[in-house]
C-alpha cells in the first residue's frame, strides 16, 4: 500500500522545522570548507543539518532511502526515497544574506510527491503534495499569467566553475534584453518557489542536481507552473527551467536562440 501523502508531507515539514532551528544557531566561527570549486562551499552547519535530517526521518521511517546533498546515500526497501538538501543556499548563509533554505522531498518510485521548502530566516515556508495544490505559509498559492516575455521577470543561477560561468554569462546577455529584468537569488529552491506563488515569472539554470530542484519543483507544479528537467547525466549541466504555462515555451524558444536548446529539449516533468 502507498503511504499517505498527508504523513509525508506533515513530516517533511516538522524535519525541514528543526533542521531551520539548528541553522538559525550558527556559531560565530563557522568552519567552512570548498568541494568542486573554491567558490562552492560547504560548512559544519551544512553537515549538521543533513545528519539531523536523516536521523528525524529514519527514526520514523527506517525502511525509507535517502539520498543528500552532503553525501547521505542510504538504498531503502519501503519505495520512499527522501531528497535532501540541508542548506540551499550556503554563500548566502556563510554572508548571512537571509536567502537559504532547508529542502526536503520525498520521491515515490522515483517520482517527487511531496516537497517542503523552509527558509526561516525570510519566515516563509512552501509545502505542497502531489494533486493537492501547494502553499505558502498555510495559504494556497498559484503562479502568475504573465505571458509577454518582455513584462517578465526572471530568475537564473550561475555554476561553480569558471567555464560554465562564462557560458551563463552569453546566456544572459542576450536573455537580459528580452525581458523586464533578471534576479538572482543564490538559491535555486527558492526560485522556484517564487515562481509558484508569481513573485517571478520564470526561472531557468544549468547545472543543478535532484536535491536542488525535488521538493521545489513539486511546490511550483502543484502551483500550475510547467516545469522541465533534463538528463541528470548531461555534460553541461542539467537544465532545469520553471515558467507559467503562457511563458513556457516563449522562454525555451528564447534560451535555444541564447546558444542553449537544452532547456526547450527538456522533458516536462
Amino acid at each position: 500500500m502507498s503511504p499517505d501523502l498527508a504523513d509525508l508531507l506533515s513530516l517533511a515539514e516538522r524535519v525541514a522545522r528543526q533542521a531551520g532551528e539548528l541553522l538559525l544557531r550558527r556559531p560565530d566561527d563557522l568552519a567552512v570548507d570548498t568541494k568542486s570549486s573554491p567558490t562552492d562551499v560547504v560548512t559544519e552547519m551544512d553537515r549538521a543539518a543533513e545528519r539531523l535530517l536523516v536521523d528525524l526521518l529514519l527514526g520514523e521511517r527506517p525502511l525509507d532511502g535517502v539520498l543528500g546533498e552532503e553525501g547521505a546515500g542510504i538504498e531503502g526497501t519501503s519505495g520512499v526515497r527522501w531528497v535532501l538538501d540541508p542548506l540551499d543556499g550556503t554563500v548566502n548563509y556563510l554572508y548571512r544574506l537571509p536567502g537559504w533554505a532547508v529542502c526536503v522531498a520525498a520521491e515515490i518510485d522515483g517520482a517527487p510527491v511531496v516537497g517542503v521548502v523552509h527558509a526561516p530566516a525570510l519566515g516563509s515556508t512552501w509545502t505542497a503534495a502531489r494533486g493537492q495544490g501547494a502553499l505558502r505559509g498555510g495559504d494556497r498559492i498559484r503562479t502568475g499569467e504573465c505571458g509577454d516575455l518582455a513584462a517578465a521577470l526572471v530568475g537564473t543561477g550561475f555554476g561553480y566553475s569558471s567555464d560554465r560561468r562564462a557560458q551563463q554569462a552569453d546566456v544572459v546577455r542576450h536573455v537580459l534584453p528580452r525581458v523586464r529584468d533578471i534576479r538572482r537569488a543564490g538559491a535555486a529552491s527558492l526560485d522556484l518557489c517564487h515562481v509558484a506563488d508569481g513573485r517571478l515569472d520564470a526561472y531557468y539554470e544549468r547545472g543543478l542536481q535532484r536535491w536542488d530542484h525535488a521538493a521545489a519543483g513539486v511546490v511550483a507544479t502543484e502551483a500550475g507552473a510547467l516545469l522541465r528537467v533534463g538528463a541528470g547525466d548531461d555534460p553541461q549541466g542539467t537544465p532545469v527551467v520553471a515558467a507559467n504555462p503562457a511563458l513556457m515555451g516563449l522562454l525555451a524558444d528564447l534560451l535555444a536562440e541564447a546558444g542553449d536548446p537544452g532547456y526547450r529539449d527538456a522533458p516536462l516533468v
